[in-house]
């Protein structure tokens, strides 16, 4: 069976390189699943789950926005953020939420409300996949 070479690159590291399945992503025109020999593709994606399908297993994976490249069977994301869901924190990310929450309440100016306010929906992004793959910790 044919297989997609997927590479997920933030400007921090290369987070994943492997042999996949199938890949679905959230793009601005909604959500796209990318499978063997699809059309080469260049699309904007956008906040949301990226979901990989390899053999049994699943990824998960909270992204924050970027550019997917389709082409021959390889698949590059360049993503401005991208963590697995199992290594979230989620104790970190609610810090991260709160304050996020009260720099934004505090008016600062446009800058650093800019700043916050990214801040937070990384944060509720985090939160939202943490809480959808991890069934074992209660939140």
């Amino acid at each position: 069976m044919m297989n997609l070479q997927l590479e997920i690159i933030t400007p921090d590291k290369v987070v994943l390189k492997d042999s996949v399945d199938e890949i679905v992503v959230p793009t601005k025109n909604g959500e796209i699943t990318i499978l063997p020999n699809h059309t080469p593709l260049l699309t904007k994606m956008k906040e949301g789950e990226l979901v990989i399908k390899k053999s049994q297993k699943v990824l998960y994976f909270a992204i924050l926005g970027g550019f997917l490249e389709v082409q021959n069977n390889n698949v590059n994301i360049l993503a401005d953020y991208a963590v697995r869901a199992e290594d979230i924190e989620v104790a970190k990310a609610k810090e991260a939420e709160e304050r996020a929450k009260n720099a934004m309440r505090q008016k600062a100016n446009l800058r650093d409300f800019a700043m916050a306010e990214g801040e937070l929906r990384k944060a509720i992004l985090e939160l939202k996949v943490a809480r959808r793959h991890r069934r074992t910790t209660p939140f």
